[in-house]
């Protein structure tokens, strides 16, 4: 059984990577178990959209680049897949 510290650890490292199918089960289960790691990893959902949408410009971008509106499309279809 995964402790709170290491379900922390790997709330956060699932941000950024998929883990393992095994890792994942017993994250899960730690997760339905534990009401603060719950709460914890919400958070850090949240937190991360949050982000993201502030991230999102509010007007249309500045042409100073000179990209094409393909190329502008390509770029932040790639952004938003990270």
């Amino acid at each position: 059984m995964l402790s709170c510290r290491e379900v922390a650890k790997l709330v956060c490292e699932s941000l950024d990577r998929k883990l393992p199918f095994w890792t994942r089960v017993q994250l899960r289960i730690h997760l339905a178990m534990c009401r603060m790691c719950a709460a914890f990893a919400r958070q850090v959902r949240t937190l991360r959209q949050r982000l993201r949408e502030l991230d999102e410009p509010s007007g249309p971008v500045p042409d100073s680049f000179g990209l094409s509106p393909e190329a502008r499309e390509r770029i932040k279809r790639a952004l938003r897949q990270v």
